[in-house]
C-alpha cells in the first residue's frame, strides 16, 4: 500500500520508518504528466518487493517543506531513504528496467540459507535447514523431495516442525496418501483419468461420516487439487453437507 505523506508526517512516515524499512519517496504534483506515467510503475514493482521497500508519495504543490528539503527543482523526482539518509535518487520517468533495478538495490541481500533453498536440491535444503532450524521454505521443499522418494513418513515428520500453511498442508496431504497407499493425482489431462478420480471422491463421501480415514483422505485429495480445479469446491461444498 501506498501512503500519502505531507510536511506534518515526514518524518514519522519516512524517516522514522526508514530505520526499520528502505522507504522510496515519489515526489509528484497532479499537473506534472511524467508523474502520472511514473507513479504505477513504481507502486507495482514496490509492491513487488513484498514489504522488504515501502513506498510514499508526496504531492510537492501542498507539501513545499519537504519539497524544499530534497531541494528538487523538477519532478518527479525519487528518493530511497535507509536509516533517515538519501542513499539514491533518480529524477524523471524512467521506464520498467530503470526503476525495477532502483527498486531492487535497496532489497536485503539473501542469506546464505536463501540461496542454498534456491538451489534446491537436496543437499542444498538440508544445509539450509543446518543453517535455520525449522526455516518453512526448506522445510517444504525437502518433504517434497522425500514424497517422491518414498520417505512420505520422514517427510511428515519434517512437516510437523514448522507452523501450518497453504503450501504446507498440500505437501503433508500428499504424504498422507503416500503412507495410506492411497495416492491417486488429482490432476489428469485424460478424461477418464477424471472420471476415475471423480469415481473414487465419490466413494469417499459416502463413508465420511463414519470412516475418519475416509474423510482424511478426501480432505487429502481436495487438498492436493489445483486451486483451479472446479471439482476441488464441488467437493468441499459436499463434504460440508454430508458432514453438518
Amino acid at each position: 500500500m501506498t501512503l500519502d505523506v505531507t510536511d506534518a508526517s515526514f518524518e514519522d512516515d519516512v524517516l522514522v520508518r526508514s530505520d526499520t524499512v528502505p522507504v522510496i519517496v515519489d515526489l509528484w504534483a497532479p499537473w506534472c504528466e511524467p508523474c502520472k506515467t511514473l507513479g504505477p510503475i513504481i507502486e507495482r514493482l514496490v509492491e513487488a518487493t513484498g514489504g522488504a521497500v515501502e513506498l510514499v508519495k508526496v504531492n510537492v504543490d501542498e507539501n513545499p517543506m519537504v519539497a524544499q528539503s530534497f531541494q528538487v527543482q523538477s519532478i518527479p523526482a525519487v528518493f530511497a531513504i535507509k536509516d533517515r539518509r538519501v542513499v539514491d535518487q533518480f529524477i524523471g520517468a524512467l521506464g520498467e528496467a530503470a526503476v525495477g533495478a532502483f527498486v531492487n538495490l535497496l532489497l536485503p541481500a539473501a542469506s546464505e540459507a536463501e540461496k542454498l533453498i534456491a538451489a534446491g536440491d537436496e543437499a542444498s535444503l538440508r544445509l539450509a535447514l543446518e543453517i535455520e532450524p525449522d526455516q518453512p521454505d526448506a522445510v517444504v521443499a525437502l518433504a517434497e523431495i522425500l514424497i517422491g522418494r518414498g520417505e512420505p513418513e520422514d517427510a511428515l515428520s519434517l512437516l510437523a516442525k514448522i507452523p501450518d500453511t497453504g503450501e504446507a498442508r498440500r505437501v503433508a496431504a500428499l504424504a498422507r496418501l503416500a503412507v495410506a497407499g492411497t495416492f491417486v493425482s488429482p490432476v489428469g489431462t485424460s478424461e477418464g483419468r477424471g472420471a476415475e478420480l471423480e469415481k473414487h471422491l465419490d466413494s469417499l463421501l459416502d463413508l465420511v461420516k463414519t470412516d475418519d480415514e475416509a474423510r482424511q483422505e478426501l480432505v487429502d485429495l481436495l487438498e492436493t487439487m489445483d486451486p483451479s480445479d472446479p471439482r476441488r469446491g464441488k467437493y468441499r461444498r459436499a463434504l460440508a453437507s454430508r458432514l453438518f
